[in-house]
């Protein structure tokens, strides 16, 4: 049997394999990436949409690390807002509606397009160790041997899609399912769980009310996603916002006692920050109306999204429901909604880096850890694929932490605490969200990514205009307000004393806001967007910041106390038997991850430190 050799193998081309194999690629690795179907490269299986609260910090990550998906976003995108705008800017968050069908072709493009990346349509049966390569079996009869390999199957190991009472064998929009790996994976000695996810219906435009429900604009303030996009997007379609009633739960409630999950055909546990209609109505049963989105699925279309009322009751009951509602009443249903349940693996068995603790150049990424949403497997997919390629090479893993990123973030919560549901990710999650925000992304990350080759010299380019600009606009601000007209700027906003203060006095008042600060900048010529909103957020978060700054010292000195993944912890002396097998199980790699163990006490602390307080990064 003649095996075809590469760098690394990446199975599976969702929002996950995408980034990995794109990753791989860029840092010179020989890749191939194999998908089931090359119709779901890509593919949006659920909401039309990229971003929103946490996700478009995510994108804008990995974006800054070289990533793909921000490219993506701004060249398919038909509007674009700015969630949270009314509140700081730690909490604002992109979001963007996409043309599902062109973000398709224009990914899959993207990969075939890659030098050093083989795309593939087959379905893995098996991965076997040889040595220190692996050996990847298709059910074709297709062998490659590689020295790494990328597990991003989604919801595809064994999934199966539940409508009211009918149970089938098939992945998400009814493409094939991966029917093998999941068994390989059990082999390979993984303990799998069954979580669930859900989607609702299609619903056919033309059968739609818009006069009567609300109409949602796009800003009209253009943003991008990448840092690379020349030509920002534009608005070119509106969603639409309406209302469930006492009629349409009462339809629910009705059909609860005939629900997939009360028949117990559906056992996977489901995320609690995307609940369905039926979990609505339940858990918030004083709520007398829930908001749904109508969102366009693609210019070449007339279905239509309705984010929001996610369901698997039967088809007859969804009809009846959508209809209940006001705008609906005549409304066809294109596609049923359904949930799908599928294999995932517990993430606590991985280092921060996503590489399997157990077998070396065994990478997971996406979905198959245990979370949700595009945005979060894409951010994995990428630090997957540097890793990966790293571990190809020889360098040093990139391990990102909870005070460089949101990706840090998620990866300790998976890799440390474990998620029992799918994880989503939220800006509540960090603790360093003031100084994590989406618009100093790439002060906070490209550079990590330039040894690994993910940077280019015009993306360094760019970097480095951005940090001189935020010098020019720190200068500037240093200034007297020695112009009139720039002092009656700030006292037109009740600032009676600006005539006597420094520009940089005055912008720290309580009152001035983003617009008057943007106005300050005005009188002077070329000062770029991107370094004015740092600065402001360095005034406006100063004192915030300083505090945030006092906080994570001693996490900080934790987390710069190293531990080896080779501790056997059942030879320290002084931890509790628990902790030797919780820390055993972990491999924590350093005394604060250890700290975020579940069963690990601050005594057991104390000891890791008395005992390892001497391998600090300086």
């Amino acid at each position: 049997m003649n095996e075809i050799i590469f760098d690394a193998v990446v199975i599976g081309a969702g929002h996950a394999g995408v980034e990995a194999a794109l990753a791989l690629s860029k840092t010179g690795a020989h890749t191939l990436v194999t998908s089931i179907t090359l119709d779901n490269i890509g593919y949006m299986a659920c909401n039309p949409s990229i971003g929103g609260t946490g996700k478009g910090h995510l994108v804008r990550e990995l974006d800054a690390l070289g990533g793909f998906m921000g490219v993506a976003a701004d060249k398919c995108a038909t509007q674009i807002r700015m969630l949270n705008s009314s509140k700081g800017l730690a909490v604002r968050s992109l979001r963007a509606q996409e043309d599902k069908y062109k973000y398709h072709a224009f990914v899959k493009s993207a990969l075939e397009c890659a030098p050093n990346l083989t795309v593939r349509q087959d379905e893995i049966k098996n991965i076997a160790r040889r040595g220190n390569d692996f050996v990847v079996e298709c059910v074709t009869g297709n062998v490659y041997l590689c020295r790494a390999v990328v597990i991003a199957t989604g919801v595809y190991m064994d999934s199966t899609i539940i409508c009211g009472k009918t149970i089938l064998s098939r992945g998400p929009v009814s493409f094939p399912r991966s029917d093998y790996l999941a068994s390989s994976l059990k082999n390979l000695g993984f303990s799998l769980r069954r979580f669930k996810t859900g989607t609702p219906a299609r619903l056919n435009g033309r059968t739609i009310d818009f006069t009567k429900l609300e109409v949602q604009y796009g800003d009209d303030v253009s943003y991008t996603f990448s840092a690379v996009t020349k030509k920002q997007p534009k608005n070119t379609t509106v969603c639409y916002l309406g209302y469930t009633n006492e009629r349409t739960h009462e339809i629910v409630r009705a059909a609860i006692p005939h629900s997939p999950r009360k028949l117990g055909l559906i056992t996977g546990t489901g995320a609690r920050y995307c609940p369905s209609i039926e979990d609505k109505i339940v858990r918030f049963s004083d709520k007398p109306r829930h908001a749904f989105f109508l969102e366009p699925e693609g210019a070449g279309t007339d279905e239509w999204y309705i984010q929001g009322i996610s369901t698997s009751l039967p088809p007859d009951v969804q009809r009846e429901m959508y209809r209940s509602i006001v705008g609906l009443e005549n409304v066809e249903v294109m596609r049923d909604a359904y949930a799908i349940e599928y294999e995932c693996i517990d993430a606590r068995e991985l280092f921060p880096t996503l590489m399997s603790k157990r077998i070396p150049g065994l990478f997971f990424a996406g979905q198959v850890n245990g979370t949700s949403g595009y945005e979060e497997a894409a951010a994995q997919g990428v630090l997957a694929g540097i890793n990966a390629s790293a571990y190809i090479r020889g360098l040093n893993p990139l391990v990102l932490d909870r005070t460089n990123s949101y990706i840090g973030v998620m990866a300790d919560d998976l890799v440390t605490v474990g998620s029992d549901e799918p994880y989503r990710m939220l800006t509540g999650r960090a603790e360093c969200r003031l100084s994590l925000r989406q618009d100093n992304a790439d002060l906070r990350l490209t550079e990590l990514a330039v040894p690994y080759g993910m940077i280019d010299s015009s993306r360094l380019k760019l970097l480095n205009k951005k940090k001189r600009e935020i010098v020019k606009c720190k200068e500037l601000i240093k200034t007297s307000l020695d112009s009139k007209k720039t002092a009656e700027m700030f006292v037109a906003c009740g600032e009676e004393n600006a005539r006597t203060m420094t520009a940089e006095e005055a912008l720290k008042r309580p009152n001035v806001t983003l617009e008057l600060f943007d106005k300050y900048f005005e009188l002077f010529d070329g000062v770029l967007p991107s370094a004015k909103l740092e600065v402001y957020a360095a005034l406006r978060y100063d004192s915030y910041l300083k505090r945030q700054d006092q906080e994570l010292h001693e996490k900080s000195r934790l987390e710069n106390m190293r531990l080896s993944p080779d501790i056997d912890y059942g030879t320290v002396d002084g931890l509790r038997l628990e902790a030797r097998e919780k820390l055993n199980s972990a491999k924590p790699l350093s005394i604060g991850q250890a700290s975020r163990v579940s069963g690990v006490t601050p005594a057991d602390i104390w000891v890791l430190i008395s005992r390892f307080n001497g391998n600090r990064d300086e």
